[in-house]
């Protein structure tokens, strides 16, 4: 990144190369479109190229671009408001050996954890996407939030046992 913010702006493709795969991830976890992820991880690399000015040596890049794209992400849900259902695949926890009836288990199990997951405030969602789904470390979480890392385990503790909560009601059970 270093060689993009002085100039060397052919350097970019490369750091799209090796990080376009997670925030793709990371978009697709929170819109639950594949259209809209892409766009956005393309506006997340236009900003970094336009405001490469403002990363700062020694700073994590990772970090840096989650921030970045965090801020695109904040700006197009004002923009458009949507509503949010978690995508289908890549939620998949069959075992394509196991028997008929724990794959619908499963399934059903993971249609759950779907819904709750789309039920919960963006916040606490957002947290439970970087350190569950993307394997953020909490310092680049803390980062990314302009937080402390404490606070970061606080809130990802937090979001973990309201998605406990959500899940074990829309199960009917009590969570223990």
């Amino acid at each position: 990144m270093l060689d993009v913010r002085a100039g060397d702006v052919g350097k970019l493709e490369l750091l799209f190369d090796r990080h376009h795969r997670a925030l793709f991830r990371y978009f697709l976890h929170l819109t639950s479109n594949r259209a809209v992820s892409e766009d956005l991880v393309q506006e997340v690399f236009f900003r970094i190229l336009k405001y490469r000015h403002t990363y700062q040596p020694g700073t994590r890049f990772c970090a840096w671009m989650f921030q970045v794209g965090r801020n695109v992400h904040m700006d197009h849900a004002v923009r458009h408001k949507a509503e949010v259902a978690l995508p289908e695949r890549g939620w998949d926890v069959r075992s394509p050996g196991a028997p008929p009836d724990l794959q619908a288990q499963s399934r059903q199990e993971a249609a759950l954890l779907r819904r709750a997951l789309a039920a919960m405030p963006p916040e606490k969602r957002e947290v439970i996407v970087m350190s569950r789904f993307l394997d953020l470390k909490y310092e680049d979480i803390a980062a990314v939030l302009k937080c402390e890392v404490g606070a970061v385990k606080v809130r990802v503790y937090r979001a973990l046992r309201e998605l406990s909560d959500r899940f074990f009601a829309l199960c009917g059970e009590r969570a223990s």
